[in-house]
């Protein structure tokens, strides 16, 4: 708290120097609302060279109260003078607060205002109106400010022509801004670099290359290059490309670098960027994370670490990307340990990446008390739970088997989102309470709420796993009919694993002749495990048979002929198969289950003897059965 001295008249004798010192000190809103009060009863407010300093100095400040008290100072004092303003520095100050901060929306309030009392405006007002709408992808708004420019001299100004180009891209609408571009009286770097960086963004790299052939060579720099080498290692096939120009550049800075770097680790090329990480003359944060996202992406967590460790430096998101390599290689623990470093004191502090990677630890590990201390931690720092963290905390309570935490974080959310339906809708899923979702579903009609394709499949997983075949149908036909909404490959599987669960094994496989998509590898696993299920071998083993003489890489539809064989005691015919697997190197990963009792998490592997306890457990599961050494049917 920032305490003022009792003998302070001499202080505020220096008005300007003293307050401007005083306020920049000023950590929270208390701490202004003290300068404030000062600042009336001493009549400061009187000044209005101290008020415009105060705006000036304090308007861009990365501390909110400041910011805040800045703009109230500028409405009370400076926005509704009765003189003609023929400078709107002040004003555009105040807008670019908006224009790029949280509220882009209030750009337009203060705009409006600036015409309606006559105050000047000039090109850069028009660009940060343009700034904003772009922001917040207001098309109209937007659309209302071209054409005002169209009606004022200003309007014809390179600087706003760029800018217009600028918002056109942003929004989407690459013909309007091409329209631009081509009645431009003449154009710079910035014309160009913003239509080539729209055509990047929006997948055009085609159209991008063209123009950066035919751009005159003294108005490329290093934007331009930089551009162009990131649409071409994003593209499919393009890394190539990108390395044509990344060795054709005249100059390179940080950004060419670590964009090729990441252009590498996109395209599972880990030596090369290993390559270009030894070479490049100075690495920042983001050069480390790329490769700690690499390497984390093919399994070598190990290799991640220890980048993580040898960092100079390290800010939220290297330590964001390091948990999140743990938790995409099932290291839970680890991803947590690092978020409890974060919390306890050190120079790094979580954000919002962080918190969703934490929760999906917690989630992952199963362990419903850390998830509970995770949710205290989100109210106690005043984490809004209306977004993706709201989201986020209801999957985590329905994976940790807390369906009730779950539904109280659901029902005391005051705006829902569809994500936050979805969640709760996966959450009865995953326990197999199909009719919870099923009711949900309807309550969400009932509520006008527009639910999405994610929607669908988590309804009809659950009407699959509660064996809705009813429900289940309606749901799709609801989708296709009532919402329009093209069913996706998830969709279909759905509705064959529903058939199938349900022993209609003929109707899923008549199912599948009928989709409009070829139907990819999981599909055809659920018609199997279905025919595996229900003895189904008939119709299971020349499915099976095809789908192995198409040199399929998947191992599991071996392991579900194979088990169909040992069904029926087929043992040669399962020995055929496992040689096959054998002789194509296939392997089928274990499948793994963990459960927690007493705060401790076990971990178990199909046909698993590791545990201490394995004798107790099989002895509980199977009286004195233990797997037999020489064959025993395929998991899957």
């Amino acid at each position: 708290m920032l305490l003022l001295c009792v003998n302070t008249s001499q202080l505020w004798k220096n008005t300007t120097h003293q307050t401007l010192h005083l306020l920049g000190n000023c950590k929270t809103t208390n701490d202004v609302n003290q300068i404030h009060a000062r600042m009336i009863t001493t009549g400061l407010f009187k000044n209005n060279s101290l008020t415009t300093k105060i705006v000036l100095t304090f308007i861009s400040s990365p501390r909110p109260s400041l910011v805040e008290f800045a703009r109230s100072v500028f409405f009370s004092h400076h926005a509704f003078q009765t003189r003609q303003i023929s400078d709107p520095f002040l004003w555009n100050a105040v807008i670019k607060s908006y224009s790029h901060g949280r509220d882009p929306k209030q750009a337009l309030v203060l705009l409006y205002l600036m015409l309606e009392n006559g105050v000047c405006v000039d090109k850069f007002t028009f660009s940060l109106i343009l700034k904003a709408c772009g922001r917040m992808g207001m098309v109209k708004e937007g659309l209302q400010v071209h054409g005002l420019l169209k009606k004022l001299e200003i309007g014809s100004d390179l600087y706003l022509q760029n800018s217009l180009i600028g918002w056109y891209m942003r929004c989407g609408f690459i013909e309007f801004a091409e329209q631009v571009f081509d009645r431009m009286p003449k154009w710079d770097s910035v014309s160009y670099n913003s239509m080539i960086d729209g055509y990047v963004k929006c997948g055009m790299i085609e159209l991008a290359s063209e123009l950066f052939g035919s751009m005159p060579v003294e108005e490329k720099n290093l934007i331009t290059w930089n551009s162009m080498i990131s649409g071409y290692a994003q593209s499919k096939n393009g890394l190539k490309f990108a390395w044509e120009l990344f060795e054709k550049m005249p100059e390179r800075d940080l950004v060419s670098w670590n964009t090729m770097i990441n252009g590498c680790v996109k395209s599972g090329k880990l030596e090369e960027a290993c390559g270009l990480f030894e070479r490049m003359p100075k690495r920042d944060v983001v050069s480390w994370c790329n490769m700690i996202d690499g390497f984390s992406k093919l399994g070598s967590i190990d290799v991640a670490r220890s980048l993580f460790d040898k960092m100079p430096e390290r800010n939220v998101v290297a330590c964001n990307a390091m948990m999140a390599g743990y938790v995409r290689n099932n290291n839970p623990i680890e991803a947590l340990e690092i978020f409890q470093n974060m919390r306890n004191g050190g120079d790094v502090l979580p954000d919002d990446a962080t918190l969703l990677i934490a929760i999906s630890a917690v989630a992952q590990l199963g362990q419903i008390e850390r998830g509970v201390a995770m949710h205290c931690y989100l109210e106690e720092k005043g984490f809004s739970l209306g977004g993706k963290l709201g989201v986020a905390l209801i999957d985590m309570y329905a994976k940790c088997g807390s369906l009730e935490k779950a539904k109280m974080v659901f029902e005391l959310m005051e705006e829902r989102r569809v994500d936050h339906w979805n969640a709760m809708i996966n959450g009865f899923a995953i326990h197999g309470l199909g009719e919870f979702a099923f009711d949900l579903l309807m309550e969400m009609e009932r509520l006008s709420v527009k639910p999405d394709d994610i929607t669908f499949i988590g309804v009809l997983n659950a009407c699959g796993h509660a064996g809705l075949v009813k429900e289940g149908l309606m749901c799709f036909e609801l989708m296709r009919i009532v919402h329009k909404l093209e069913p996706r490959m998830q969709h279909y599987g759905c509705i064959v694993d529903i058939l199938g669960r349900a022993g209609q094994v003929e109707e899923a496989r008549r199912f599948i002749e009928d989709m409009p998509i070829e139907p990819n590898d999981v599909v055809w696993r659920t018609l199997l495990s279905a025919c595996e299920n229900h003895k189904k071998f008939d119709i299971g083993e020349p499915i099976a048979k095809n789908l192995i003489t198409q040199e399929s890489g998947n191992p599991s539809f071996y392991v579900l002929l194979s088990n169909m064989y040992a069904g029926l005691g087929m043992w040669d015919d399962v020995r055929k198969v496992r040689m096959m697997m054998r002789e194509r190197n296939l392997n089928k990963l274990p499948g793994c289950s963990r459960i927690e009792l007493q705060g401790v998490v076990h971990e178990f592997l199909v046909q698993d003897k590791s545990h201490p306890q394995v004798k107790e457990i099989y002895s509980m599961l199977n009286g004195s059965w233990l797997p037999n050494s020489e064959i025993t049917c395929c998991s899957h």
